[in-house]
């Protein structure tokens, strides 16, 4: 037998009657002779609370001194939601064990809201493996140098889960969701959208970085670097039905492109909402501009993602990026007084009402003319682009926020995702 990771979200563990269902289904691995660590979430709306509590009280700008009280507040939903899944397990007649994330301890760097994992020390939770005690650990948190308490910010309870099964060379690592795999898009959106039942790495990363949020986007890069085997399915299913059963529901995230994968030009739609463009107008072309506008956003902890700049006129250009609608408010203002002023723009505009929509599959490195479809399929529903991003395996387009269920649905549609492939 193995030793095996599971992941429960925030749903999952949603109530006591919930709790005690994931301990069942814990129980149950363990009884088959896993050896099992237990990676929970904090209860359903428990951090949403939390950090509504805190913004009552620093309803400004968040300076670091606060930041760092913010993760000291956020921390306490998974440890009570740790706490509670080992009385469930010992209830169970199972012994248990709980610890937060300073306690194991992982290891991060000082970004609070957003720290990345640096290591994790595995002697107490493999003494404790070894003695017959399911180890449950917070999900989302860690410990700086500093001995302060950071977040690893929004689904690192996914980040958390599988960076504890590359430290401990998990045989595998189930994230237990709300839903019961990956699909070809957003069920909600278009209820067509098909369950696949496995996706490669590097699609899942491309669709994770791309707005599914069905797996945080540094769980995947992680997966990804070290191997793990990983896969999704729902909490919600019977946690008496037989383990070979539950092994093969979900989606497996596969390593390996088989002929089979292959068959399948593009395997899924993602989407953004929480977009917004910023444009620099009128700074003078030259080398070295594009690192004037955007290193004091990245100094500034800003994420970037699509980039143009427009051709010159006169010596001058436009510079135009999207970032996270939750940072659009700072990066303006960011631009507004330092870029602006240093570099002669003319202007600095933004526009926080759009959504990038993308197409992503690994076939699309074998077959020729799948952007032309996309932008046909869109020009037909009168649908505007104003940006374009590529890669190998996926097309990406800014458009306006109020087409993006249109753009979704029709794109699901023009790529017949709603209609099974081959390989299953």
């Amino acid at each position: 037998m193995g030793l095996i990771v599971h992941k429960y979200g925030g749903t999952s563990m949603g109530s006591t009657e919930r709790i005690r269902n994931v301990a069942k289904r814990v129980a149950k691995w363990a009884r088959a002779g896993h050896q099992m660590i237990v990676v929970p979430s904090a209860m359903s709306g428990e951090t949403n609370r939390l950090l509504g509590l805190a913004k009552e009280l620093q309803p400004a700008a968040m300076t670091p001194a606060a930041l760092r009280e913010l993760d000291a507040i956020a921390a306490t939903g998974e440890q009570v939601s740790v706490g509670l899944l080992a009385l469930a397990l010992q209830a169970e007649g199972l012994p248990a064990v709980s610890y937060s994330g300073w306690q194991v301890p992982v290891h991060t760097d000082t970004a609070y809201t957003k720290a990345r994992i640096g290591s994790i020390e595995d002697q107490r939770v493999r003494a404790d493996l070894a003695a017959g005690k399911v180890v449950i650990i917070t999900g989302f948190q860690g410990i700086d140098d500093l001995g302060n308490v950071t977040t690893l910010g929004r689904g690192g309870s996914d980040t958390s889960a599988v960076a504890v099964a590359a430290a401990l060379k998990a045989d595998e690592c189930l994230i237990y969701t709300d839903v019961d795999g990956v699909y070809t898009t957003d069920p909600r959106i278009v209820p067509e959208a098909r369950r696949l039942a496995t996706i490669s790495f590097e699609e899942m990363l491309e669709m994770a970085s791309l707005g599914s949020k069905v797996l945080q986007i540094r769980s995947v890069e992680f997966a990804g670097k070290y191997r793990v085997p990983l896969r999704v399915l729902s909490s919600f299913t019977p946690w008496d039905i037989e383990i070979a059963e539950e092994a093969r529901s979900g989606t497996l995230i596969t390593f390996e492109e088989d002929e089979k994968m292959e068959q399948a030009v593009v395997s899924g739609i993602a989407f953004n909402r929480d977009e917004a463009k910023i444009t620099v107008m009128g700074v003078p072309d030259k080398p070295g501009i594009a690192y004037q506008i955007l290193g004091p956003v990245a100094a500034a902890n800003i994420d970037i993602d699509v980039i143009i700049q427009n051709v010159s006129n006169d010596g001058k250009t436009d510079f135009s990026f999207t970032v996270n609608r939750g940072d659009y408010q700072r990066t303006l203002e960011l631009l507004k007084t330092q870029v602006a002023p240093a570099t002669g723009a003319a202007q600095v505009i933004g526009d926080p009402k759009i959504c990038k929509v993308s197409i992503v599959g690994i076939g699309m490195r074998s077959h020729v003319g799948v952007a032309s479809t996309m932008f046909r399929t869109l020009s037909e529903e009168g649908i505007n682009i104003m940006m374009i991003s590529t890669s190998e395996i996926k097309t990406s387009v800014v458009i306006a926020e109020k087409y993006m269920e249109l753009a979704v649905r029709a794109l699901h549609k023009a790529f017949d995702l709603d209609q099974p492939s081959e390989a299953e």
